[in-house]
């Protein structure tokens, strides 16, 4: 009889533990897809101010078509991304179009000194620091989930649940070389 008892709460343990472990990814997993939520809500509203943009510099760049054509694709892919990866790439494709705009920019000095222009330019860069501090915060989130994973006795159950490790929030590696080199400063 004592051995049975001694069985029966040895086996109620181990059921708590292991639905401790369980709980503990479940919400790491939704602490992560909260904090890429964050990041969508910026998104979005980079995404709704990209047109205003685009349109403001159309009318002194006219000739910058391939330019503002690339932005509004890398928008329009990005707003009809689905899953976590697929917004991540189109993110980091829109990111590098608005790049691009940022350099055809710098041939039209009256654009700069336009009202609309400045308001949008100061609003996209709010914005941009906003979704850089979602992404560190995505980017945490997904660390301790992707350790939860990883981590002894977790990696026992984990792949028993379903739970993997997940990707960062990287820059791409054809364009990290770009970010890695110091930026030039001209007068």
């Amino acid at each position: 009889m004592t051995g049975l008892i001694v069985f029966v709460v040895i086996a109620v343990i181990i059921v708590l533990w292991v639905i401790s472990i369980y709980n503990s990814l479940v919400r790491l997993r939704n602490n992560r897809e909260n904090a890429f939520a964050d990041i969508d809500v910026q998104l979005k509203q980079r995404y709704d101010l990209v047109p205003q943009l685009v349109e403001t510099v159309k009318g002194y760049a006219k000739h910058e078509s391939t330019v503002l054509q690339n932005v509004t694709n890398a928008r329009a892919a990005a707003m009809s991304a689905t899953t976590i990866d697929d917004k991540i790439k189109a993110d980091n494709a829109l990111t590098s179009a608005l790049a691009g705009l940022k350099v055809s920019l710098e041939a039209y000095p009256d654009l700069k000194a336009n009202q609309n222009f400045l308001q949008l330019q100061d609003e996209i860069a709010d914005i941009e620091n906003k979704i850089a501090a979602a992404r560190r915060y995505f980017n945490s989130a997904t660390r301790e989930l992707n350790n939860a994973v990883q981590a002894f006795p977790n990696n026992l159950f984990a792949g028993m649940f379903h739970f993997q490790t997940e990707p960062m929030f990287e820059v791409p590696k054809e364009e990290r070389a770009q970010y890695e080199k110091a930026p030039e400063v001209k007068f």
